[in-house]
C-alpha cells in the first residue's frame, strides 16, 4: 500500500428475493444488508418511492450522511488546528436529487446546515471561514461532482 492509501471493503448482500428472482419489477424486494466486519449490519432497501421499504436505510439517504458526517469529522478536526473549542455540533442536512426521463437521476446539490457552538463568543466570526476549509478537506465533498453547499449558524456556549 502506498503511503496515503487507504482501502475500504464491505459486502452488499441481497436479501430480496422473494421466490422468484426478478421475474417481474414488483416479484422482488429492494432489501438488502450491508456487511462490515466488525460492526453491526446496516439493513438497506430503495427509497419507498423506488419500491423500498421505509424501515431501512436507501443510498441516497447513506450518501447524505456520509457527506454531512465527512464535513463534521473536518470541521472538528479544523477546529482543533485554529484553537476553537467547539462545545457542540448538529447538522440537518438536505439534499436534492433529480430524476431523468430514461430513469437515470442525479443529485443536483446537498447542503448542509451545520449549527455549531463554540466555547468562546471571539470565535463565532471565525467559524465561517473554518467550514469553507473544513468542505476543502472532507474526502467525500471533494469525490461528488455535485455542489455541497453550507449555511451553518455558530452560537457562543452560554
Amino acid at each position: 500500500m502506498a503511503l496515503g492509501e487507504h482501502h475500504y471493503s464491505l459486502t452488499v448482500r441481497w436479501t430480496g428475493n422473494l421466490g422468484s428472482g426478478t421475474s417481474s419489477y414488483r416479484e422482488y424486494s429492494r432489501d438488502h444488508d450491508v456487511e462490515i466486519p466488525g460492526l453491526p449490519v446496516i439493513r438497506g432497501s430503495a427509497d419507498p418511492t423506488f419500491h423500498g421499504d421505509r424501515s431501512r436505510y436507501n443510498p441516497e439517504q447513506l450518501l447524505l450522511t456520509a457527506l454531512a458526517q465527512c464535513h463534521m469529522l473536518s470541521f472538528l478536526h479544523v477546529a482543533v488546528r485554529h484553537g476553537v473549542v467547539v462545545t457542540a455540533y448538529e447538522d440537518n442536512a438536505t439534499g436534492m436529487m433529480r430524476l431523468n426521463r430514461d430513469g437515470s437521476g442525479q443529485f443536483e446539490n446537498v447542503t448542509l446546515h451545520p449549527h455549531v457552538t463554540v466555547g468562546d463568543p471571539a470565535h463565532v466570526g471565525l467559524v465561517e471561514s473554518m467550514h469553507h476549509e473544513a468542505n476543502q478537506a472532507c474526502f467525500i465533498a471533494r469525490s461528488v461532482n455535485f455542489p455541497v453547499l453550507h449555511s451553518p449558524t455558530t452560537a457562543a456556549a452560554a
